[in-house]
C-alpha cells in the first residue's frame, strides 16, 4: 500500500528539508529519491523569506522527475508565495488598479513579504511554465490537501476540478487584477480556528472530499503562543477535521514532513 507524505512552507531553506527527507528515508545519503512506493505532496511555499527558494525548487522538480522514472510519485500544490514569485516576475511594479489604493504592486508585496533578489535571477522560464501547471488543491488517503486555511478556494468552483481549472485559467491570463485575486485568495487564512472553525472546516470537506484537511500557510507555534524553534509536531485543531503543518521554517521552526495515517 503506497504511503502518503505532505510537507510545507519550505521558504527557501533546502538544506532543511533534505535533512527532513533523509530522516523519513525517502532520499538516500547522496540526496536522490529512494524509490519507495510512497507518494509525498509538497504543500506550496518554496520561496521567499529565506535564501534559496530556487535550490528548494530545484530540490522539487529534481525528486520529481526521478520518482517519475522509477517507484514513487511527487505532487506539489500551488502557495501564495509561488503566486507572488511568479507575479513578480510577470508584472514587477506595475499598478494593480484599485480604488483607494495607489501604491499597489506585485514588487510592493513581494518586497514586503520576505521577496529575494536571488530568486527572481535564477528563475528560468521553464521554472515558471512547470509551476503554473501545479494545481491548487489535491485530495489522498482521506485527505484534503490546501496550501491555506481558507475558505477562498471555494470562489473558483464547488468540486476540486472545478477549482483547478478554473485556477489554472487564472494563472495562464495576462491581466493583472486576476493574478491578484489570485494571490488576495491564497493569502487568507485562520478559517478553521475558533468557535465556527469545526463547522467551516466540517463544509469544506463536505464540498470538496476527504475527511481531514491538510494545510500549511499559518505557522503552528503561533496558534499554540510558543517560538518555532519548541515545536515538536503537527497541530491536529477544529475537532480533528483540520491538520496545520507549517513548522515555521523561516522563523527556525521544523520541517514538519508528516506521514498522513488513515483518519
Amino acid at each position: 500500500m503506497t504511503a502518503t507524505y505532505a510537507v510545507s512552507d519550505i521558504h527557501g531553506h533546502p538544506e532543511k528539508l533534505t535533512e527532513a527527507l533523509t530522516a523519513a528515508g525517502l532520499i538516500d545519503a547522496e540526496g536522490n529519491w529512494a524509490d519507495h512506493d510512497v507518494r509525498l505532496w509538497f504543500l506550496g511555499d518554496f520561496f521567499d523569506r529565506g535564501p534559496d527558494g530556487v535550490g528548494v525548487l530545484a530540490l522539487v522538480r529534481r525528486l520529481a522527475d526521478q520518482a517519475a522514472a522509477g517507484t514513487g510519485e511527487i505532487r506539489v500544490l500551488l502557495g501564495n508565495h509561488e503566486i507572488l514569485a511568479l507575479g513578480m516576475r510577470k508584472f514587477g511594479d506595475t499598478f494593480v488598479p484599485h480604488d483607494g489604493l495607489t501604491s499597489r504592486s506585485f514588487e510592493r508585496s513581494w518586497a514586503l513579504n520576505g521577496g529575494q533578489d536571488r530568486d527572481q535571477e535564477l528563475l528560468t522560464d521553464d521554472d515558471v511554465a512547470w509551476l503554473i501547471e501545479q494545481p491548487m488543491v489535491g485530495l489522498d488517503a482521506d485527505h484534503l490537501l490546501l496550501h491555506s486555511d481558507t475558505e477562498e478556494y471555494l470562489e473558483w468552483g464547488d468540486s476540486i476540478d472545478e477549482i483547478n481549472q478554473a485556477a489554472w485559467a487564472d494563472l495562464h491570463s495576462d491581466d493583472i487584477t486576476v493574478w491578484w485575486e489570485v494571490w488576495r485568495r491564497m493569502t487568507s487564512r485562520y478559517a478553521f480556528r475558533g468557535e465556527t472553525g469545526p463547522a467551516v472546516a466540517a463544509d469544506l470537506l463536505n464540498r470538496l472530499g476527504g475527511r481531514r484537511i491538510v494545510h500549511g500557510h499559518s505557522i503552528v507555534a503561533d496558534q499554540l503562543g510558543i517560538d518555532p524553534a519548541y515545536l515538536t509536531g503537527p497541530l491536529l485543531y477544529a475537532d480533528g477535521l483540520a491538520l496545520g503543518i507549517d513548522g515555521g521554517i523561516f522563523d527556525g521552526g521544523p520541517c514538519l514532513l508528516i506521514k498522513l495515517l488513515p483518519v
